[in-house]
């Protein structure tokens, strides 16, 4: 074989094993962003799962860089894909949308409009009058699922555009009514669940 088909079955070589360092690490940290986030919301068994993918993942990675540690193109495959992965890993959080959130709207004008749409909608909303830095508010607190926030938001600026609110996890709650409930059994024999965070 001549010098030249050699370099040319090198090239091609490396064209074909640095899509794959790139893909591997946006697989591997794309779950690792997973893992963490379903171990923070105490699912661990799916977490030890996850762990297990992500590590097999970048053994597989690492050892394509390690046999070819004198291309500094592999480096960049490798680095890329690490921080292509956290985009990914978010984004795909964001749309599995997984936990519990506490609403809090604060508002100094009139709400009875936007509690009645939340109640409407099968949202439970608490309001309790308050006081202010500038005058009497009322505090409105509703328990929402993650997926449900985009459609609670759009209530907010619908009937209290200029309402303050505040958006935090949930690590339990004691669901016994509306967007919370999981269970199609009376209500009678429903009991609190954990829910995940």
């Amino acid at each position: 074989m001549t010098q030249g088909a050699k370099f040319m079955d090198f090239t091609s070589a490396m064209w074909s094993i640095l899509p794959a360092i790139f893909v591997a690490r946006i697989i591997d940290v794309s779950i690792g962003t997973l893992r963490i986030i379903f171990l923070t919301r105490g699912m661990k068994y799916l977490a030890a799962v996850l762990g297990f993918a992500e590590s097999l993942i970048w053994i597989i990675a690492i050892s394509q860089v390690m046999n070819n540690v004198n291309n500094w193109q592999a480096y960049l495959a490798f680095a890329g894909g690490f921080a292509s992965g956290n985009i990914v890993g978010i984004w795909l959080e964001e749309k599995i949308a997984l936990g519990t959130l506490i609403v809090r709207i604060i508002t100094r004008h009139e709400a009875h409009e936007l509690v009645k749409a939340l109640r409407a909608d099968g949202y439970g909303a608490t309001s309790i009058p308050a006081e202010g830095e500038h005058g009497p508010v009322l505090a409105i607190f509703t328990i929402v699922r993650r997926k449900n926030l985009a459609e609670v938001v759009k209530l907010v600026r619908r009937y209290n555009p200029n309402a303050f609110y505040t958006i935090e996890d949930v690590r339990f709650a004691n669901a016994t009514f509306g967007r919370l409930m999981t269970s199609r059994r009376p209500l009678a024999q429903r009991r609190p669940f954990r829910l995940r965070k």
